[in-house]
């Protein structure tokens, strides 16, 4: 059974695949995305990557979440994963 940071991790990678997804289906390159997002080429290819630092799972703002889903037309549910990790209390 995965532990709660290797489900973050996991889920983080899915969130960047879902991104990578829906910008090469826009025909965009990672810079022409994060331009449009309002946020550097940097930090897009980090979420990309579904990493903050290595081995560090992504964990954007809901502010860049929003702009990258506005940017890209798409609902913010077509860009985060179905299966979100149980939080720890």
């Amino acid at each position: 059974m995965a532990t709660e940071d290797e489900r973050w991790i996991e889920f983080s990678k899915e969130l960047g695949a879902n991104l990578a997804r829906l910008r090469e289906a826009a025909g965009w390159s990672q810079e022409k995305l994060a331009h449009r997002a309002g946020i550097s080429t940097f930090t897009y290819r980090k979420l990309e990557n579904g990493e903050s630092n290595p081995g560090t799972p992504a964990n954007p703002r809901l502010k860049t979440l929003v702009m990258l889903a506005t940017a890209l037309d798409a609902p913010l549910g077509e860009i985060l994963p179905p299966e979100v990790p149980a939080a720890r209390r």
